[in-house]
């Protein structure tokens, strides 16, 4: 993995772009790329390219990056692997190109040379990737099918600015920091920004498995080369399928995926829960080596509730594993913090950055450069909790209300309290506070499911944002503040799989709407941000694109069985791991967020918030944010969610915007 940056000067009729520029982008990401540094101009300045590289597949300065074709007239900075780089290019080379090192980086170079813009169908890999075409005057960005690697960009003044994390763009001179409202307003309920909005104004995000060009004329295309529902859309519920042979080949590809992604000159591990995905990961590795699996778990301070400690060393004991742990506390947890907003970029609401940093540290502090995680199983193989309980309300009550008239919809929404308090008590605590907006949405014909994980609802923002607030940023969308809400989000996605499968199951819906926004932009974001801090590359076999094409259009009865989750994937894996780890119930990486706020990170939690430089833009009613602050501090209810959501935002804005108080 590795760092780029670069800057296409195409409107400007005295381009300025420079070698001291480009490093000066490009250094700001040392951390992602500690082992070599480049740039790349071209000679009538219009165009410069950088590259800060983590050095893993042929580690020689033949690996160098930005990096030409044979004659100088294609140039690449390139992050990522590619892990069929050797399966084709022996093809490559019968075909007369020629190859000046072991990497994967000429394998691409080649690939467009030969194909195009139609070069990515070939490749199978992590990748963010940017080309420059002499030739056709043309810059071509592209981000990875599953959005493992993120890309940004922007353009204004007749430049296109891109690179790996933000902070690269905003050491570009033309760049001045500033909020965007809208994607504020998102970024409440999602805890990241959907692509493509950031909440820098006019920096955008790569949407993942998508392309952009930018030509002489500064005309900007996107294209999506790639998307989950491409995998056999015509199949059905109801469509016969044989369970042994599906669990066999569900074995087969998780178990060439793991193989692929060994490919390393460095050290390479895995990070260890002990529950299904992260010792599937460990099993088959361990069946591929000749030597121990090195292995990384983190813990917290006397939470047994949180901790899977004893879980993952028994896993190492199972398997004989080279095994590393480290345990963190409210101290640590605090220590982190200012590294972490530097390090996000934008924020990532998620608390497990935290111990994610940790565990990384320590991977990278025994030596070792490459990790596998285990991403992406649970929305694939349906297993979160949340998504078995949104199946199940959705079968037993909204289905029907639903398909009412919107007068009888909203008539049931209108009984306020009386059917809030009904179906509070049957519904699982963490559904308690959202029931008011799911009435909400009854009513408006809205989706059932916004996500798997979600802050402020609607009507808890509106709660939070001032009335002028709110009229502003309808304003600018041309709506009115009463229906402006984030749903026009959950639409645009799930729109484009029901254009292809109008009859979609819910647990499909859900898995599709998961897939394109929370773990491509908040927890693959949060993965790639927090080991890339530590100089480290992690790996996601469960989201091999082959994988993913075979798991996604199984019916949900192989996902989701008589209260079983993963039900298939625990098939495929019945006798390759313990039974104790696939039949142990699930436990999830989880923080001690609540308990730490109610002693000293409550404290900085609070003082942070009152005396953000955020207060100054009047956005938000801050007699509601200490409202929250004093319910979290009586309880029982836990408000933690919100308050860390509110606590990453106002970090964010006094270290990338306007300092605070």
């Amino acid at each position: 993995m590795c760092g780029i940056c670069g800057v296409y000067e195409y409107g400007l009729s005295e381009p300025g772009v420079s070698a001291g520029l480009i490093a000066r982008m490009r250094d700001t990401m040392t951390h992602r790329g500690p082992d070599d540094a480049g740039t790349y101009v071209t000679e009538d300045r219009r165009v410069g390219l950088g590259n800060r590289r983590l050095a893993i597949v042929d580690l020689s300065p033949a690996g160098h990056n930005p990096m030409p074709n044979e004659d100088g007239s294609v140039w690449i900075t390139f992050n990522g692997e590619i892990y069929n780089h050797d399966k084709l290019r022996p093809g490559l080379v019968e075909r007369g190109h020629r190859y000046r090192s072991r990497c994967d980086t000429e394998t691409i170079i080649h690939l467009y040379e030969e194909a195009g813009l139609d070069f990515l169908e070939q490749l199978e890999g992590d990748f963010a990737i940017a080309l420059w075409d002499q030739g056709a005057r043309r810059l071509v960005l592209a981000r990875d099918r599953i959005g493992v690697k993120p890309l940004y960009y922007m353009v204004a003044g007749g430049r296109l600015i891109f690179a790996s994390e933000i902070k690269a763009i905003l050491a570009h001179g033309a760049v001045t920091p500033d909020l965007d409202e809208e994607a504020l307003y998102h970024y409440l309920t999602f805890l990241t920004t959907p692509a493509p909005q950031t909440l820098f104004a006019g920096i955008r995000k790569l949407p993942a498995g998508c392309m952009l060009t930018c030509d002489a004329r500064g005309e900007v295309k996107i294209t999506r080369y790639w998307d989950a529902i491409v995998a056999n859309p015509a199949r059905n519920e109801s469509s016969p399928i044989d369970e042994v042979e599906t669990a066999l080949e569900l074995q087969r590809l998780l178990r060439e995926s793991v193989e692929k992604r060994m490919m390393s000159d460095v050290p390479f591990g895995v990070f260890l829960s002990g529950g299904v995905d992260s010792t599937a990961n460990v099993a088959e590795m361990a069946r591929l080596m000749s030597q121990p699996v090195r292995t990384f778990t983190v813990g917290f301070e006397g939470d047994a509730a949180y901790n899977e400690i004893q879980e993952a060393r028994r896993v190492a004991q199972e398997y004989q594993t080279d095994h590393h742990e480290i345990i963190i506390g409210q101290k640590e947890f605090l220590e982190f913090l200012p590294a972490m907003v530097f390090h996000q970029d934008e924020p990532i609401a998620d608390p497990v950055c935290v111990p994610l940093y940790y565990v990384s540290k320590l991977a990278r502090e025994s030596g070792t450069t490459v990790v596998q995680v285990g991403e992406g199983s649970d929305e694939l193989f349906c297993g979160y909790s949340i998504y078995t309980q949104y199946l199940d309300f959705q079968r037993y009550f909204w289905r029907y209300l639903a398909a009412s008239p919107q007068p009888v919809r909203r008539a049931v929404a209108a009984t306020g309290d009386g059917i809030f308090k009904l179906f509070a008590c049957a519904l699982p605590p963490n559904w308690r506070k959202g029931v008011p907006d799911l009435f909400r949405r009854l009513a408006t014909g809205e989706e059932l499911f916004l996500g798997g994980a979600v802050a402020f609802y609607e009507t808890q923002k509106r709660q939070l944002f001032t009335t002028e607030a709110r009229q502003r940023m309808a304003a600018k969308l041309n709506g009115h503040a009463a229906s402006f809400s984030s749903n026009s989000i959950v639409r645009e996605d799930l729109d484009r799989l029901l254009a292809q499968k109008p009859n979609a199951h819910q647990l499909e819906r859900m898995i599709y709407q998961d897939l394109k926004l929370r773990l491509a932009e908040l927890l693959l974001m949060r993965v790639d941000k927090i080991t890339m801090a530590a100089s480290v590359e992690a790996r996601v076999p469960f989201l091999d694109h082959k994988l993913v094409e075979f798991a996604m259009p199984l019916p949900s009865r192989l996902k989701y069985r008589d209260g079983e989750t993963k039900y298939i994937l625990r098939r495929a894996l019945r006798g390759r791991i313990p039974d104790w780890v696939l039949d142990r119930p699930k436990k999830g990486f989880g923080v001690p967020i609540r308990d730490w706020m109610l002693g000293g990170l409550g404290r900085f939690v609070e003082h942070t918030l009152l005396n953000s430089a955020l207060r100054r833009r009047e956005l938000f009613d801050y007699t509601f944010v200490e409202d929250l602050l004093s319910k979290h501090r009586a309880g029982p209810v836990d408000y933690s969610f919100f308050l860390w959501t509110l606590l990453n935002l106002s970090m964010w804005y006094d270290r990338w915007i306007e300092k605070g108080d």
